[in-house]
C-alpha cells in the first residue's frame, strides 16, 4: 500500500491501474476474500 501510494505521488506509476492489477492478480490466484487498505479508493473508482 505505502509503496504504491509513494510511487503514485512521485508520478512514477498510475495508482488506479496498478492497484486494480494487484487486486485482480490476487483474485486470479484464488482468493475468496480480499482485505486491503485500498478498499475505499477501489470502491470509488468502480462506482
Amino acid at each position: 500500500y505505502a509503496m504504491v501510494k509513494a510511487a503514485a505521488q512521485n508520478g512514477w506509476i498510475d495508482e488506479k491501474a496498478i492497484t486494480l492489477e494487484i487486486l485482480t492478480s490476487i483474485k486470479r490466484a484464488g482468493a475468496d476474500l480480499i482485505l486491503t487498505y485500498h478498499a475505499k479508493d477501489v470502491a470509488r473508482w468502480l462506482s
